[in-house]
């Protein structure tokens, strides 16, 4: 199979496909404000297959499975079971995929989900947690003052971490790796009960600076705890030294000097990384937005119901990758927050 890498405005290759598989939570977490039922025409598999292998076609290397939480979708396993099919086909484009990855807040990852994922050919699972004690798991996962929900919530994390290493995930080789996002005034102070909790797990924890996806999240810039204060604060604990940031990469990383481990930290807002950005998102109703921040999608439906046209399919999606020059998070002051703007969970993060 032949790939035919699509370049945009900014020269920046198309290399991450990240579908969401539902905008549904278990979690009701203020930061990103899940909806509460499932936008209308939500892809099928046969839609789903056609516009992985069409990205596929056009240089995606890397699947991200995202929601909401995507272990709530029944439509993940038989998803997982192509997928895993078609990369072991040289003749199927599914055969480019280098990393398939499911980012998760855990609460349903058991030990039978963690073997599946694994037996299905996930490589990497990403859990999300913003607190290392009930009190603030509570109040992160929008259920303030339920110190018992906060418990039942955490040990059900803990126990997904473990669920997910016995399964094979291996922390050292980043096939496990945990997500916390920061948000100044709020849970600030759980920065190092996460760290020394992802030290002790031996996980590499990615520190997410607070952003401004949405409408519904009250975001003002007064909230954003930033990177460089976040890695100060570790370093007065645990000196740091920099790995830097890989090449498409999200995270700008920092490794321990005692060994401990590896340090992530995602700063869309203080440190923007809009200039190699190759990250194409679709959401589980076939809406396709070239950036996060985004205020509106390309609706792929035409194309996918009843039944995938795949030659307009490549067509339209080349197109709008071509004419691609996102880069809002370093033009925010100059262009002020876009409006309407799509909800994180909708986008799948």
């Amino acid at each position: 199979m032949t790939v035919a890498p699509v370049i945009d405005q900014l020269d920046r290759p198309l290399g991450v496909l990240r579908l969401s598989l539902t905008a549904r939570c278990n979690l009701a977490c203020p930061y990103c404000c899940p909806d509460a039922k499932e936008p209308e025409g939500l892809l099928n598999l046969e839609a789903q297959l056609a516009v992985i292998r069409a990205a596929c076609r056009l240089g995606a290397h890397t699947l991200r499975l995202t929601g909401g939480e995507p272990l709530l979708s029944d439509r993940l396993w038989p998803l997982l079971e192509q997928l895993a099919a078609g990369r072991t086909d040289p003749s199927d484009p599914l055969h480019q995929l280098r990393q398939l990855t499911l980012t998760s807040n855990g609460i349903l990852l058991t030990p039978q989900r963690a073997l599946q994922l694994k037996a299905l050919g996930l490589d990497r699972v990403t859990i999300s947690l913003d607190g290392a004690d009930a009190i603030s798991v509570a109040r992160m996962t929008g259920l303030p003052g339920e110190a018992r929900t906060g418990e039942r919530l955490l040990a059900q994390v803990l126990r997904a971490l473990k669920a997910a290493r016995a399964a094979g995930f291996d922390p050292r080789l980043g096939q496990l790796k945990l997500n916390s996002v920061i948000q100044n005034g709020v849970n600030q102070d759980q920065l190092i009960p996460l760290a020394a909790l992802a030290r002790e797990q031996q996980l590499e924890l990615r520190l997410i600076e607070y952003m401004d996806v949405g409408n519904r999240n009250g975001w003002t810039e007064q909230q954003v705890v930033p990177a460089a204060e976040m890695i100060a604060r570790l370093h007065r604990h645990w000196p740091l030294e920099p790995v830097g940031r890989a090449h498409h990469a999200t995270a700008n990383r920092w490794r321990y000097r005692d060994g401990g481990g590896v340090v992530g930290v995602i700063a869309s807002i203080t440190e923007p990384f809009c200039g190699d950005c190759n990250r194409l998102r679709v959401t589980a109703d076939g809406l396709a937005f070239t950036c996060l921040f985004a205020n509106e999608g390309l609706d792929l439906r035409r194309w996918l119901m009843p039944r995938p046209d795949h030659a307009g399919l490549m067509a339209v999606l080349t197109a709008a990758w071509h004419g691609r020059e996102d880069r809002f998070s370093e033009l925010r002051a100059q262009l002020g927050s876009p409006s309407p703007h799509a909800e994180m969970a909708y986008l799948g993060g």
